[in-house]
């Protein structure tokens, strides 16, 4: 198949002097799924699209497959491109649709039917292939949309929020049925979304952009487990984790009423007293513990989901409200007081310019301490 690799990737839109898409160096890998996430304005369309040759390099280089794109025109680059609206033709049968690209390279009639026969059978598309796009659910379309892609047999394949028009059910729905394709297909693929369940559950790794600028791009469970800075900690994860701006003293930082040991080499990074960090605790790395013990707050809302809970609470450590994961058949009272302790060994540390320090705290002392 192929590889892919940006270089210093930099692109302004008319009248704009800040970058859209600012030095960014990304490689994907031979048969790898790497998904751009970010929000809107973040770059991850701009760079799908500079990829696909639909918006130009003005510094720096794009590769496929070890061979400089960046000048090429899109026909010219082995590229095939699933778009949000499908972009099916109306008047042709699933077909005609599938097998439209090879058609107009002209491939003779029995090698179409062939091949679009075999990318029928592995889309389950066979009973549908006389109907026309109308005829067809949302999903049944992307699956479309998809086929005529892979028919091409590209280097990558490239893929601009595919199932944002979808419902939820069928959402999840055809993710599996995507992600089981280009597993089969071992086909290179570059995706973007801002659906971060779409994002995790799909990419071999994730490519997180903010403002045009690559912010970190690891496996999934890494990017959770280890976010880089705090945008990456707050972007990813719903809700978002919890931050919490204290001080440093002694080596030590306060959390509500219990204090908590920086290791060694965060507290010499930190380098005096008197320095803020920021202290990030996901919901579900906070535990309820009695009254006094930990950071007080009142419960102003419940959300239940069902199969887990979570308790939003306002407090006196920042103005966003404190979320805390809760056993969904055991609900705090609206109102009611709660006191929270995070697990010291899940606890994110980040220093005052935004990038990560550590993970983990150790217990230091009880004592008394306001945020």
């Amino acid at each position: 198949m192929g590889t892919v690799q940006f270089e210093k990737a930099t692109h302004f839109y008319a009248g704009n002097s800040i970058p859209a898409l600012d030095r960014l160096d990304l490689e994907v890998g031979d048969g790898e799924l790497v998904v751009l996430v970010g929000p809107s304005g973040s770059g991850k369309s701009t760079a799908l699209r500079m990829l696909a040759g639909l918006e130009s390099v003005d510094s720096g280089s794009i590769l496929i497959n070890g061979s400089d794109v960046t000048g090429r025109s899109p026909r010219d680059r082995d590229v095939a491109m699933v778009f949000q609206n499908y972009a099916l033709y109306p008047q042709m049968s699933v077909a005609e649709n599938i097998g439209f690209a090879l058609r107009i390279a002209g491939t003779s009639h029995a090698e179409i039917a062939k091949r679009v026969g075999e990318v029928a059978d592995l889309l389950e598309l066979e009973p549908y292939l006389s109907r026309k796009p109308r005829q067809l659910s949302g999903g049944q379309r992307q699956r479309v949309a998809m086929g005529r892609a892979v028919i091409r047999d590209p280097q990558v394949l490239l893929m601009d929020e595919p199932l944002s028009n979808l419902d939820a059910q069928l959402r999840t729905q055809t993710r599996r049925q995507l992600a089981v394709l280009q597993r089969r297909l071992a086909v290179t693929t570059v995706y973007v979304t801002h659906d971060q369940v779409e994002a995790m559950t799909l990419g071999d790794r994730v490519a997180v952009l903010d403002a045009g600028v690559l912010q970190q791009v690891d496996k999934p469970l890494d990017l959770y487990g280890k976010p880089s800075n705090i945008f990456v900690a707050g972007f990813i994860g719903s809700p978002a984790m919890n931050m919490f701006t204290v001080p440093v003293v002694g080596g030590t930082v306060p959390f509500g009423h219990e204090t908590y040991q920086l290791d060694r080499e965060t507290a010499n990074r930190v380098e005096r007293d008197g320095v803020d960090v920021v202290l990030g605790v996901r919901p579900e790395d906070l535990l309820i513990t009695g009254q006094g013990k930990g950071l007080d707050g009142v419960v102003k809302r419940i959300e239940n989901l069902g199969s887990h809970a979570f308790a939003y609470a306002s407090h006196s450590a920042g103005m966003e409200p404190l979320v805390v994961r809760v056993d969904p058949l055991n609900l705090p009272r609206l109102g009611s007081g709660i006191s929270v302790a995070p697990d010291p060994t899940a606890v994110h540390v980040f220093g005052h310019t935004g990038e990560r320090l550590s993970g983990g705290l150790q217990p230091a002392f009880a004592a008394r301490h306001a945020m």
